[in-house]
C-alpha cells in the first residue's frame, strides 16, 4: 500500500511535519518495503491559500491510498476523500515510526478534519 507521510525532510528518519498543505516534503512509502519517494511541496509551503487543496491532489496524482500527517483542515480532507484517500491525523515522531504505528493499528483513521481551513 502506498502510504503519504508529510515530512520536515527528505528519508525516512525525518519527523512528520504536522502540517498537511504546508509540509516542505510528502514522502510516498511503500507500507511492506519502505521503499519511498519524495515529493517536494515548495511550491504549496508559501501559497497564499489552497494549499491543502493543492497537495491534496499531488497526492492523488501519486497514487497514495493512506495520508498521515499532524493536522488536516476540512478543505482538504474533503478532496483527499473524493479520491478515497485515507487519513491518519496525529502522527507524530520520524516518518518510519509514523509508517510502523500505522501498519501495527496504533494510529487510526480519522473521520474528518482535525484543523481549521488557513488562508494566510
Amino acid at each position: 500500500m502506498k502510504i503519504a507521510v508529510t515530512s520536515q525532510g527528505t528519508d525516512l528518519d525525518a519527523q512528520v511535519d504536522p502540517r498537511f498543505g504546508r509540509a516542505p516534503y510528502i514522502l510516498i512509502v511503500d507500507s511492506e518495503t519502505l521503499e519511498f519517494e519524495v515529493m517536494d511541496n515548495s511550491e504549496n509551503l508559501n501559497a497564499l491559500k489552497g494549499a491543502g487543496i493543492q497537495t491534496a491532489g499531488m497526492v492523488s496524482d501519486r497514487g497514495a491510498e493512506v495520508l498521515l500527517t499532524g493536522f488536516c483542515g476540512p478543505n482538504a480532507f474533503k478532496v483527499l476523500g473524493a479520491a478515497n484517500i485515507k487519513v491518519a491525523s496525529d502522527a507524530s515522531g520520524s516518518v518510519r515510526d509514523a509508517v510502523k504505528s500505522f501498519n501495527e493499528g496504533k494510529l487510526p483513521l480519522s473521520d474528518g478534519a482535525n484543523a481549521e481551513g488557513h488562508w494566510t
